[in-house]
């Protein structure tokens, strides 16, 4: 015994029926069949590159009247020897030796001087050093007073006269813009015996001489012109 079909059942059954009548008047059914079936790609063509062509060309180089009529340079190697500058070596310096003033001794040298100055008077302009370690042993660099520098002495640089007792003169390289003595001191140091501690006393009676006292840090006093 068949069963009765249920009234959705057949409400379902009856709209399949329509929706198939429906894709076979409008070919649904073969249009989805060839979207199924892929269709051959046709392989993009290749861009043929040209092939570059060089032209050469003969160009004539253009030489001067001078030396066109003239044969061709030939040109030699030529072995040069390397010149090998020999490399100074600086000794190290010997500091062993140095002597070192007590502040007291110092203070007694310049003290000295100060009266040594006052007795000179003031007709000609003067001024009063302690000699450093910088300025008799390494270095060899003197420092002037500023003042007296832009005062006394020339606006350039130049050479100086340094005057000792002996009337000896010392030729020494005076840097305006540094306001020193550089070039030449050294040998008038060395020459002098000067040490750490000394008052030395320097006074212009040229406009580029300088006559030089000395009192010494061990107490001894040189009261003339060194």
């Amino acid at each position: 015994m068949v069963a009765k079909k249920s009234p959705y059942e057949e409400s379902r059954q009856k709209r399949m029926e329509e929706n198939k009548k429906r894709m076979e008047a409008l070919n649904l059914h073969k249009l989805s069949q060839a979207l199924k079936i892929p269709s051959p790609t046709k392989p993009s063509p290749m861009k043929r590159s040209k092939p570059r062509v060089v032209e050469k060309q003969v160009v004539v180089v253009r030489r001067s009247s001078r030396v066109a009529n003239k044969p061709a340079p030939v040109f030699k190697e030529v072995v040069i020897d390397r010149v090998v500058i020999p490399r100074r070596i600086s000794k190290p310096r010997n500091l062993s030796n140095r002597v070192y003033a007590t502040d007291e001794a110092r203070a007694k040298a310049m003290e000295k001087a100060e009266k040594l100055q006052s007795d000179l008077g003031s007709e000609h302009p003067i001024f009063i050093k302690s000699m450093l370690q910088s300025h008799v042993t390494g270095g060899f660099w003197l420092g002037l007073p500023v003042d007296f520098c832009r005062r006394s002495l020339p606006r350039k640089d130049g050479v100086v006269t340094l005057i000792d007792e002996d009337a000896d003169e010392y030729q020494v390289i005076y840097l305006a813009r540094k306001n020193g003595l550089s070039g030449g001191w050294k040998g008038f140091a060395v020459a002098h015996g000067l040490l750490d501690g000394d008052a030395v006393v320097f006074q212009l009676i040229k406009p580029t001489a300088l006559k030089v006292y000395i009192i010494r840090v061990n107490g001894s006093e040189q009261g003339n012109s060194l």
